[in-house]
């Protein structure tokens, strides 16, 4: 095949003895017209620390969201690992209450930031709160999230509104504003990290009557997509996860467990191709994947953490 702008040249040196597949010299040269470079690949894995590859130790996080469920998973997961974590939530009572838990659970300092996320004045609050403390931010997750359901015929303004704003318009805004924290951290060796927290409702139909959810959700991940292209060559990556069933206060009203999350999840398991709900490992594993060298090179990703369901049917 011929390429008219570059060449690769690869060369096979030997066939092992004890292998039917040729071994490649640990080079690949790459010319055109203005550049030729070389790729060393033996020397690249002499020189990096694959021992490191999913720390997030020094790292600064603000979690959104972070009272409770997939939020305050998240935040466990983050300070357990070395990340000095911020959590907001409306409720401060809540926030005090779950930051001072989380500290004497997993050590590490885990700070209360109160802020309602779903209109202009409180993210304003929030990002001015947040620069008196830091002159930067390793990593923002938006996990803020609301929902409401009615029949169809009796959906309201306000129920589609609400979680317009805090789905979509608060994450945006959020983002926006915190921009100048997120490039002061970022480099092109270690960038600062956005993780959206989707859901599978935006990849399929929702089971409930919550039908401004699921386009709250949809409409998050191709915001995703959108802030990934623009900001990736600020050294700001962002990807988003898609949550499945977990066992949080908003799956448990839904479910009727009245908001209770210490309740038999059988039914809901029982329909999961993994036989189980979610649990903290499996949504804080997932996000120290993405805010870690190890997810350094994965930009605009919606990932689903569902044990399969989304794509069961």
């Amino acid at each position: 095949v011929t390429v008219p702008t570059a060449t690769i040249e690869m060369a096979f040196v030997r066939l092992d003895a004890a292998s039917v597949y040729p071994t490649v010299r640990p080079c690949v040269v790459v010319s055109n017209k203005n550049q030729r470079s070389r790729i060393n690949h033996s020397r690249f894995l002499r020189n990096k620390n694959m021992q490191d590859l999913f720390s997030i130790k020094g790292k600064t996080a603000l979690v959104t969201g972070g009272s409770r469920g997939i939020g305050e998973m998240i935040a466990a997961g983050f300070l357990a690992n070395g990340a000095k974590v911020y959590i907001s939530s409306r409720k401060r009572e809540a926030c005090d209450a779950t930051a001072k838990r989380l500290m004497g659970q997993f050590g590490g300092e885990c700070i209360s930031l109160p802020a309602d996320l779903s209109n202009i004045d409180g993210i304003d609050a929030a990002v001015k709160a947040f620069g008196e403390m830091e002159d930067n931010l390793d990593i923002l997750v938006n996990n803020a999230g609301v929902s409401w359901g009615a029949p169809l015929d009796e959906f309201p303004g306000r129920g589609w509104d609400k979680v317009m704003d805090t789905n979509l318009k608060g994450v945006f805004f959020l983002t926006q504003k915190l921009l100048p924290l997120l490039r002061a951290s970022g480099t092109a060796e270690n960038p600062a990290r956005v993780v959206n927290i989707g859901s599978i409702d935006g990849i399929k139909n929702p089971v409930f009557e919550t039908f401004s959810y699921g386009p709250s959700k949809a409409a998050l991940h191709h915001l995703t997509r959108g802030l990934a292209l623009h900001l990736a060559p600020q050294h700001i990556i962002v990807n988003a996860i898609a949550p499945g069933p977990f066992p949080t206060w908003m799956l448990s009203t839904g479910v009727g467990g009245g908001g209770d999350t210490d309740i038999d999840w059988s039914s809901v398991a029982n329909n999961n191709p993994r036989g189980r709900v979610g649990t903290a490992e499996d949504i804080a594993g997932l996000s120290i994947f993405l805010c870690s060298r190890a997810g350094a090179f994965t930009v605009g990703e919606v990932i689903t953490c569902d044990g399969g369901v989304a794509y069961a049917t």
